[in-house]
């Protein structure tokens, strides 16, 4: 279980949360919502702060080495779970149990042909499914995501939902997608100037009851 008191963040100066209140239970999948700006970015990253232990993190902007391929940056997932000796002989040589293993998650989010292409020439779709790839190869019991889907198409983003939602027990989202925040988080916290105004599991809302948050 995850818990903040009374949470505050400052952006350059300038309140980003104030007095977020926000108890997560192992298990529940969670939707941050709101309008660009709201504060969900940054009540992940102060998640992820607090609670770093055991957590696969997928930061908007995905955070990988463009000059690196995207077995390299995929690889560095689990960098902390490998010995040196290890990394550097995967850096020069990538070895045959960790190409199988990583080539196996490319294939769920169909990548497997990109395995050696460097970063910097995928596409912006394929960059993060990239970072996601990493994210599920790391593992852990908690997923936080930043806009996981924001760059690939309606059946993709469905499939990576599904992947996503599957791999991690806990998950904490920022979307922008109400429907898909609807379709696969059983609780939805919305987010107006950095504070709380909505906390509900999901069966009793509807796409109507969200649009407010979006509008000025």
């Amino acid at each position: 279980m995850l818990e903040l008191k009374s949470a505050q963040a400052r952006y350059h100066g300038v309140i980003a949360l104030q007095a977020i209140d926000l108890t997560i239970r192992q298990g529940e999948k969670l939707a941050l919502v709101g309008r660009s700006g709201s504060g969900k970015s940054t009540l992940l990253n102060l998640i992820f702060e607090r609670f770093p232990e055991d957590a696969a993190l997928v930061p908007q902007d995905s955070g990988l080495v463009q000059t690196l391929s995207v077995f390299h940056n995929v690889y560095m997932g689990r960098l902390a779970a490998h010995s040196v000796w290890s990394n550097l002989l995967n850096l020069v040589r990538p070895q045959k149990k960790e190409m199988v293993d990583i080539g196996t998650i490319l294939q769920q989010l169909q990548l497997e042909d990109k395995l050696f292409s460097p970063v910097g020439k995928l596409s912006g779709g394929q960059k993060q499914r990239t970072a996601i790839a990493r994210s599920l190869y790391q593992g852990g019991a908690l997923l936080l995501a930043d806009e996981p889907v924001s760059a690939v198409d309606e059946h993709q983003s469905r499939e990576v939902m599904e992947t996503l939602c599957g791999a991690f027990s806990t998950v904490v989202l920022a979307m922008h997608d109400i429907d898909l925040a609807l379709d696969y988080c059983d609780r939805i916290l919305g987010l107006q100037a950095g504070k709380c105004v909505l906390d509900q599991p999901s069966h009793d809302l509807t796409r109507a009851d969200l649009l407010p948050l979006y509008r000025d």
